[in-house]
């Protein structure tokens, strides 16, 4: 299994559902956060951070608890069985892990007094989220219990939400050529026959708004009859493995219902058209100025973010491009007779250059103080064993490593590296960098190619910055 040669996670019978992140899985799962968060500020959103439980009250406000509460887990506090004596009013109560921030954004949005100026407000969340998943259903990272959503609401006035979709529909578009994956299909998901909030015309004007969006995006699409929230419509981005089993990945979900049950509004000029979604120039008619109620559009660019990590590791067998790897390169030493510690200790200083970490030594009392990090840093691991090149190769090839950076007596002399990256799997951009940084027009072979340490940091940096 790909996910334990390149130690990402393991799971625990102590938590079902729930994985538990080696420090590999944690990088990579670092790095989609930070990739996504570098995104935000183009699409204009801005990221929260809201609680993990809240009160039953909330939950039956939202109609969670009437809807969804069998897959939800209950939390009960010291004072759920009966009061304790200097308790708050209400601290008795049952509690709810949430499956979703809606509800939690729903309550920052009506935090404040809004004006149709401010809308839209687009807020991201990367809080844990749970849902009771039958054992059965759990699978590695596929089918969890607790699990994380680039999670994103966007609150807007109904004229606006064409508009927003399409831009969502592009920042998913962008993201997945990003990471190379296949084609995705489009799914409209509708009403579903039972438990759902809201009028049938309600339900009609959000599907037929999301249809618009899908024919204005010029993809095909097909529509998944009864799928949709209980709240609204919604569109899924779903991809297929290499089993041709499909996964449900980013959603975009359309709901006029939250804003209504949290009484949620913001001020505008001729409410009763902007309620409608058309604008006007009559002076008359913006004169009157009156409370509205926004629209939310709630969407995930890559919805599980461990649903997405186990279909990248499955898409790319286990070869991680040079940004997300959590294998990012590893020195290995020629070792001889004599001159080892020389090469030994040349292989921890090429270690520190490539890493971009960097330790001053105090003059006064000479105790090692770490330097405030201003530079890109790489992970770079060394092998200086006493075991042959061969299969210390061997072995870096198999953990996956992108770049095998060797040293030997000879480098030792001359101050440089050999670098072998058949282990890149952009091998298109990996060679037209590293032609660029050697100054030739073209590198022949991509398994030994002698560098100064110096000008192997700036490749890093150049294959870092293709993605960022």
């Amino acid at each position: 299994m790909l996910a334990t040669e390149q130690e990402l996670f393991i799971t625990s019978p102590y938590s079902p559902g729930s994985p538990l992140f080696l420090p590999n899985g944690a990088y990579v799962f670092n790095k989609l956060l930070s990739f996504l968060r570098a995104q935000y500020q183009q699409y204009g959103f801005h990221e929260v951070i809201t609680p993990t439980i809240y009160k039953k009250s909330l939950w039956e406000k939202s109609g969670h608890w009437a809807n969804y509460k069998d897959d939800m887990f209950e939390v009960r506090g010291r004072g759920a069985s009966g009061r304790v004596e200097g308790t708050e009013i209400g601290e008795e109560e049952e509690y709810g892990l949430k499956p979703m921030n809606c509800p939690g954004h729903c309550v920052l949005f009506k935090s404040q007094r809004r004006t149709y100026r401010e809308l839209p407000i687009r807020y991201a969340d990367f809080s844990p989220l749970h849902r009771n998943e039958i054992s059965g259903a759990l699978s590695g990272l596929t089918r969890v219990r607790r699990f994380h959503q680039d999670d994103g609401h966007i609150f807007c006035r109904p004229s606006q939400i064409m508009e927003e979709i399409s831009l969502t529909l592009e920042f998913v578009s962008m993201v997945y050529r990003t990471f190379r994956l296949p084609p995705f299909k489009l799914v409209l998901s509708t009403r579903p026959a039972d438990k759902y909030i809201g009028t049938i015309d309600e339900w009609d004007a959000a599907e037929n708004a999301l249809k618009g969006a899908l024919e204005r995006s010029g993809r095909q699409w097909s529509i998944n009859e009864g799928d949709g929230a209980f709240y609204g419509p919604k569109i899924d981005i779903v991809l297929e493995d290499s089993d041709g089993k499909e996964h449900q990945t980013a959603t975009i979900q359309l709901d006029f219902q939250l804003p209504q049950r949290f009484g949620l509004k913001y001020q505008a000029p001729a409410p009763g058209l902007e309620k409608r979604g058309i604008s006007t120039t009559d002076p008359e008619l913006l004169r009157e100025v009156g409370f509205v109620t926004p629209v939310i559009i709630h969407r995930a660019v890559l919805g599980s973010l461990e649903r997405f990590m186990a279909l990248l590791i499955e898409h790319r067998n286990g070869c991680w491009p040079f940004w997300l790897s959590p294998r990012q390169a590893i020195v290995l030493t020629v070792n001889s007779k004599s001159g080892s510690e020389a090469v030994r200790g040349y292989a921890k200083t090429v270690q520190k250059r490539l890493s971009g970490l960097q330790i001053s030594r105090d003059e006064a009392d000479g105790i090692r103080v770490p330097q405030f990090i201003h530079q890109q840093t790489f992970l770079v691991d060394v092998d200086d064993s006493d075991r042959s090149l061969n299969k210390k190769v061997s072995e870096a090839k198999r953990k996956g490593y992108n770049m095998i950076i060797i040293v030997g007596q000879n480098n030792v002399q001359k101050r440089t590296v050999d670098l072998d990256i058949t282990g890149q799997p952009d091998q298109d951009e990996a060679t037209s960098h590293l032609s660029k940084v050697v100054g030739k027009t073209m590198v022949e072979d991509l398994r030994s190619v002698e560098l100064a340490s110096e000008d192997l940091y700036t490749y890093f940096c150049r294959l870092a910055r293709e993605y960022q």
